[in-house]
């Protein structure tokens, strides 16, 4: 039997897309309408036969438990103080501050391990997390050289902080004291754009827990903005109310210019992303200017994205995390990317593979997913079944074809050594 700690709910719903909400297939709670949250929250509409989402509150021990819930008064009111309440219309109003222009694919870079030369890339992603101690706040650099020296990238380039990553650490970010200090560093190192936290919806806990995350993520976009830091608004949602919501604050307030999204986890199951992606569509719709969406993983749908949306900026994840684990990117001659594993010298540096797997892998996106829609679809019907990979990107359609006028327009460097091509095994 498996146990559970102490703080996590106990009851199970299985299987667990029961959890999943969908106002257009399915009834609203049957308590839901008495709640005072309702208005904000717009109530549960889900296949897990629930009357309300204080059936989700199940936890072992309600002393250890960290969810923002009602059955536990004293906790509750300081939750719902901190952030000022449910409702984004009382997030402060902030200056737009001028957007970076940043290439349709960045990748990321997580560390410097098993590398000895620079990153010879213009505009990198790095994990916000690895800027900070994650316990005491301290920043682990303080210049651009130091920024440098920790991700082995050139002072020069351009940097986006992405604030993806697992609970504990966007958690430990919210508990910084000294608020002031983190700006500060993240204007010295010169910043170009920051992900706000995404701090997360999870499905099995009372509906204002998520309602005090969603009001964090609009307070820490709003901090950052404040303090003159480029920042991309993360638009976690669980229901089409939480959408509708972060809709209008978004038309309402024109110094929102870049949203995020991230399809690594559950939003991009292959029988979710679509609901998640025709809102984004549709919310991008109703703004009234010109929207930029960063997103992490999601290959599949980034076409869909990028007839809605001014610009998508993909921060790139799968060539770093399978450099790591010894995959070389290789381009079969039916256009199919693949990942075979190689051996190396125990202690041998990854750079030149690094380099090779960015390189391969950004041809592949720009001749495919990122394509103009004519090529991209003469590409997709010589595809085969896409395999998923790190944040759910996908493998790669045909572009044999198209490579040498990519090349030729500079849009990936022109370095043929690096990119592989291999008969279909």
């Amino acid at each position: 039997m498996t146990r559970h700690a102490p703080q996590e709910p106990t009851r199970r719903f299985e299987p667990s897309y029961r959890l999943r909400d969908d106002a257009a297939f399915y009834a609203p709670s049957l308590g839901c309408g008495g709640c005072p949250d309702f208005e904000t929250c717009g109530g549960l509409h889900t296949d897990a036969g629930v009357f309300d989402c204080n059936d989700f509150c199940s936890c072992g021990d309600p002393a250890l438990c960290d969810a923002v819930c009602r059955n536990k008064p004293d906790t509750f009111f300081e939750r719902y103080l901190e952030i000022g309440g449910f409702d984004l219309e009382s997030t402060p109003r902030v200056a737009a501050l001028v957007s970076p222009g940043l290439p349709p694919i960045v990748p990321l870079i997580g560390h410097k391990y098993s590398r000895q030369a620079v990153l010879n890339e213009p505009v990198v992603a790095v994990p916000l997390y690895e800027l900070f101690h994650m316990g005491s706040g301290q920043p682990l650099v303080r210049t651009r050289a130091e920024l440098a020296a920790r991700f082995r990238i050139s002072e020069g380039a351009v940097v986006i902080a992405s604030g993806v990553d697992r609970d504990i650490k966007l958690e430990a970010w919210w508990a910084f004291a000294d608020r002031n200090l983190i700006y500060a560093t993240l204007r010295d190192l010169g910043i170009a754009l920051v992900t706000v936290p995404n701090f997360s919806l999870f499905l099995n806990v009372p509906r204002p827990d998520n309602l005090h995350s969603i009001k964090r993520i609009a307070l820490g976009w709003a901090e950052l903005m404040a303090a003159g830091i480029p920042s991309a608004l993360h638009l976690n949602a669980r229901t089409d109310r939480d959408y509708a919501r972060w809709a209008r604050f978004v038309r309402e307030r024109s110094e929102v210019e870049i949203v995020a999204f991230e399809f690594g986890t559950g939003a991009g199951a292959p029988n979710r992303i679509d609901w998640h992606v025709d809102r984004l569509c549709r919310l991008a719709d109703g703004t009234g200017r010109p929207l930029t969406l960063v997103v992490r993983g999601g290959g599949q749908v980034l076409q869909r994205l990028r007839r809605h949306f001014a610009q998508v900026v993909l921060i790139e994840t799968d060539a770093f995390a399978r450099t790591l684990k010894r995959r070389r990117a290789e381009l079969t001659e039916a256009g199919r990317l693949r990942w075979p594993r190689i051996s190396t010298p125990k202690g041998a540096p990854i750079d030149e593979l690094l380099a090779h797997n960015f390189v391969t892998k950004r041809a592949a996106l720009l001749l495919t997913d990122f394509a103009p829609p004519g090529q991209s679809e003469r590409s997709a019907r010589h595809a085969r079944r896409p395999a998923q990979h790190a944040d759910r990107e996908t493998g790669q359609g045909s572009f044999l074809t198209q490579l040498d006028a990519t090349l030729q327009a500079r849009a990936v460097p022109a370095d043929l050594q690096r990119v592989v091509v291999a008969a279909e095994s």
